[in-house]
């Protein structure tokens, strides 16, 4: 049965990200991720077999080298006021550039025969995501109090 869990068709994640796909270095960029338990119908030996996978685990790769969990941890998207904060999941980057997200949603399978009571399936069917675009910018805060004619080289002169 652990044969034909890895051999079944499970949709990944989706993955989403706050702000995106444009974030901030050195702010908190919120990620999360959506995966369904699916359920998939097989004839095996004539036989009705049903197997269902249950997402129970994340694997993070924040594409910057940091990886994190597995976690039961998949995030969920912020209220639009809410952006920046820190959450379970969020990551600040430390760096500027174009990277890319993953995340591998780690489901737990079981069957059942005929509808018959559900068993579980020995190991876990380890499901990568398709990768999230992200570019990382850099931010600088300037002060334009210079009075231009006192100083012309003064900053937004």
């Amino acid at each position: 049965m652990a044969q034909e869990f890895q051999r079944t068709p499970v949709a990944p994640a989706t993955i989403g990200s706050q702000p995106g796909p444009h974030t901030l270095r050195g702010e908190e960029t919120n990620v999360y991720a959506d995966a369904a338990t699916q359920s998939f119908n097989l004839t095996m030996l004539g036989q009705q077999v049903t197997i269902t996978a249950t997402p129970v685990g994340y694997t993070w790769n924040y594409g910057d080298g940091t990886i994190w969990g597995p976690t039961p941890h998949h995030g969920a998207p912020l209220h639009q006021d809410r952006i920046g904060e820190q959450t379970q999941t969020s990551h600040i980057y430390t760096a500027t550039g174009r990277l890319a997200l993953t995340v591998t949603t780690h489901f737990d399978g079981t069957y059942s025969v005929n509808g018959g009571p559900s068993l579980p399936i020995p190991g876990q069917g380890n499901i990568p995501s398709a990768p999230l675009g992200l570019t990382v910018w850099r931010a600088e805060t300037r002060l334009y109090a210079d009075n231009c004619i006192q100083n012309p080289n003064g900053v937004g002169c």
